[in-house]
């Protein structure tokens, strides 16, 4: 049932316009915006709005299933909530209200390596099924380590993402103030003074529970407070992460091992010779490479190499449930879901995310119905 508060969010871009209400600007423009003069953010969605899927008629709809099966395991709906850092800000313990609202939805949830909430707090108290995205740091045993740790922690799925070699260009933070370290400024104080509510559930309640947040995966020794430089260079993004990494990463890692940001066929092929389980086609939702195709532009050739061998999933620019249906179509098993939950939970927290979760499972079926889709094995793009 719908709860009162979220009556009127009848879609994403409704969620959208409220967490842009309720979020500072700065960190509302980090989650929502691309990179440089962010062309590829509105080509995921052209791209998207482009693929047509072909309608069956006359068959009998009336039992329709959006289970799917991912990484071995049956889901009822064939999503993932992406790893997403700084959910621990939109929301007082973001991560755990995501975390939660997968868990209702039966689906996995995604824990950043820049998570503001341990893995081991979200596993107890959330009962997700947990995966793990990781950033390799230039210290290759405190990587391990890391891994290590999420592992005992419950997490069965490792994610690397392989398309974050740099720090992308982002010129919006540096004009609204907003980055890491987080640095105070009269533009910030107004900021934070214009969204009365967030201030106070957010960022002071934070301050009085634990301080200034931190993120919860770095070594004891090297956390810093997000308004302060790192400690050491040891935990800084590798830029030197090849297939070596892949290939140690593979033999240390027990449970499945994801690679997130594929875009060539190539670079596909060589992660099934590395005994990667699946990719994520993914240009990153748009954030870092503005001149990235879109994932649709090269998802039907990856797939057609790819031949079965190894699973294929993909994400950026989801806003509809007709947009999972499109990635289906194009040969994806499965849909990360990032920005679209993570507006969810800025709005109202577990119940706001779970509200999209709805949103987009609720639209998925109807296009499903529409289409003549029993199953999502049906869906075929014209």
């Amino acid at each position: 049932m719908t709860k009162p508060a979220f009556a009127h969010i009848l879609n994403v871009e409704d969620v959208r316009r409220a967490a842009r209400r309720r979020l500072p600007r700065g960190l509302f423009e980090y989650i929502d915006r691309g990179s440089e003069d962010e062309i590829s953010i509105s080509g995921n969605r052209r791209q998207l709005d482009a693929i047509r899927l072909a309608p069956s008629v006359l068959v009998d709809v009336s039992q329709r299933s959006l289970e799917a099966e991912i990484l071995g395991q049956a889901q009822p709906l064939p999503l993932v909530i992406a790893p997403t850092a700084m959910a621990g800000l939109v929301w007082h313990d973001g991560e755990i209200a995501l975390a939660k609202a997968a868990a209702r939805a039966g689906i996995p949830f995604c824990v950043s390596t820049q998570s503001i909430t341990s893995v081991e707090r979200i596993a107890a108290e959330s009962g997700a099924k947990l995966w793990f995205q990781l950033y390799v740091w230039k210290n290759r045993q405190r990587t391990l380590a890391l891994i290590d740790r999420a592992w005992a922690a419950g997490a069965e799925t490792l994610v690397l993402t392989v398309d974050t070699a740099v720090g992308p260009n982002r010129e919006y933070n540096l004009r609204n103030g907003f980055g890491i370290p987080l640095k105070a400024s009269v533009r910030a104080g107004i900021d934070l003074m214009l969204h009365p509510r967030w201030t106070a559930s957010v960022m002071l309640r934070s301050l009085l529970a634990s301080g200034v947040p931190t993120y919860a995966h770095y070594p004891d020794e090297f956390r810093t407070q997000l308004g302060r430089s790192s400690l050491s260079d040891e935990l800084n993004l590798a830029a030197d992460v090849t297939w070596e990494d892949v290939r140690l990463l593979r033999q240390r890692w027990k449970g499945k091992l994801i690679l997130k940001g594929i875009l060539r066929v190539d670079d596909a092929l060589t992660a099934l010779s590395h005994g990667v389980d699946a990719i994520v086609v993914s240009n990153h939702g748009a954030r870092n490479l503005d001149c990235a195709p879109g994932p649709t532009e090269v998802l039907p050739a990856i797939v057609a190499a790819i031949g079965g061998r190894m699973e294929i999933l993909a994400d950026s620019g989801v806003r509809r449930g007709a947009d999972i249906a499109r990635f289906l179509a194009l040969g994806a098993s499965g849909v990360l879901i990032g920005r679209a939950t993570l507006y969810g939970v800025a709005i109202g927290g577990s119940d706001g995310a779970g509200r999209v979760l709805d949103l987009l499972t609720h639209e998925l079926n109807v296009t499903m119905g529409m289409l003549g889709a029993r199953n999502l094995a049906d869906l075929r793009r014209c």
